[in-house]
């Protein structure tokens, strides 16, 4: 009978911990960790004093693609695959790390004290990054800034208009924020040349484009 390393069970730990301070669920988890479920329950109590929310994980494609959501997921999954690609950070760990910059990004500008929950959450964006492994999402390059951007898989690219180049009418108007709608828009030509550096320890990796291209 093998004997389990207490080595590996530690750094399941420190990383289910990380995950739950983002606002990780427990289905994601169990997803990512070969913990059980009693003791990831167990220690989801001990970190946010309450029970672990019950009931299913958001499963919408189309939610990422509606004009703010897209933009955060956009600039989150940018982030993602660079970190995913050339820092030691891979899979979970990148998306801890990813998804630490994306609150950093989303949060610049911000008054302080402002306690607006963030746009993506940290179970959406797992979810976002299982569904571009499983071929249904793409980054499709915007034909006006370069960008890349979050699309259906298979959609054309030959046109595609990105939702900060041709937002809707309404953009921004329907969802009551202290900052301007603008300042959503405005993260985005940031976030590659700040956001996507060397953020693992002992990494020095050069830094992107000034676009989110795939």
């Amino acid at each position: 009978m093998a004997t389990k390393s207490v080595a590996k069970e530690a750094e399941e730990i420190l990383l289910a911990t990380e995950m739950i301070r983002l606002g990780a669920r427990l289905q994601v988890l169990q997803a990512e960790t070969n913990l059980s479920y009693d003791r990831l329950a167990r220690l989801y109590r001990e970190i946010k004093g309450c029970s672990p929310p019950k009931g299913m994980l958001p499963f919408s494609v189309d939610w990422f693609m509606t004009w703010l959501p897209n933009i955060h997921s956009s600039l989150f999954y940018s982030v993602y695959k660079y970190m995913d690609t050339y820092t030691p950070a891979k899979k979970a760990h990148a998306l801890v790390e990813a998804y630490r910059m994306y609150l950093e990004q989303a949060s610049a500008g911000r008054p302080d004290g402002a306690d607006d929950e963030p746009v993506l959450s940290f179970t959406r964006a797992w979810m976002l990054v299982r569904f571009f492994d499983s071929n249904m999402l793409q980054l499709s390059t915007c034909t006006r800034c370069k960008g890349g951007f979050v699309a259906h898989a298979h959609d054309p690219q030959g046109d595609f208009v990105c939702a900060i180049c041709r937002p809707p009418p309404r953009a921004g108007k329907t969802r009551a924020r202290k900052s301007s709608p603008d300042d959503d828009a405005a993260i985005i030509p940031q976030a590659a040349s700040k956001a996507v550096g060397p953020r693992a320890a002992g990494q020095r990796a050069a830094r992107p484009s000034g676009t989110l291209s795939g």
